[in-house]
């Protein structure tokens, strides 16, 4: 794997340079990459609301509690729907829309693992999940501005970052590629 790796060095630096560049846009236009979010984000909460729906559905025989499993899933799949029909919309407008998500599916959890407690060890852990799921719902509310151009900076700087290391990465399976290209015939790895 790794001297197909090392031949392949220059797919590594590409996608670097591909991270960089879309962590530097994230910073330079908070617009259109708030705009694409909103695309991303629609397609998650689809892809989540129809998992959950599907699990719901599935668990209904032997779970009496079925239904707010079901119930997380069309909220999540209403707020999908509603951020690809409303993708022009301003960042208060998809902050609102993370946040009630967040709000309403932390109440959600926070029941599940109430009726979990009797099953399963540690289900303080999914509680604590939701717990921090309602804070962060509430502080979007509070603080939308500051939260939308935190996400994009937080996201930015991440690309930026494994983008860099991507591209070091690269300059190391260059090398390595090299001198494997150097090596006599014989003693080179399959």
């Amino acid at each position: 794997m790794l001297t197909h790796m090392a031949r392949n060095w220059w797919a590594v630096a590409l996608r670097g340079l591909v991270a960089i560049v879309f962590g530097v846009l994230l910073f330079l236009l908070p617009g259109i990459a708030l705009d694409a979010l909103v695309i991303v984000l629609g397609a998650y909460l689809l892809v989540d609301g129809i998992g959950a729906v599907i699990m719901a559905v599935r668990q209904r025989t032997g779970n009496r509690d079925w239904w707010i499993t079901l119930l997380e899933g069309i909220v999540s799949i209403i707020a999908g729907i509603v951020a690809f029909i409303y993708p022009g919309r301003t960042a208060l407008v998809l902050l609102y829309l993370i946040g009630a998500w967040a709000v309403v599916t932390g109440i959600l959890e926070i029941w599940a693992a109430i009726r979990l407690r009797k099953e399963i060890k540690n289900e303080w852990l999914l509680a604590l999940a939701c717990v921090l799921s309602i804070v962060f719902g509430i502080l979007t509310f509070i603080f939308p501005g500051a939260t939308a151009l935190t996400l994009l900076w937080l996201i930015g700087a991440y690309a930026i970052v494994f983008g860099v290391l991507l591209l070091i990465l690269a300059f190391r399976l260059r090398n390595m590629n090299t001198a494997l290209t150097n090596q006599p015939p014989a003693s080179r790895p399959v």
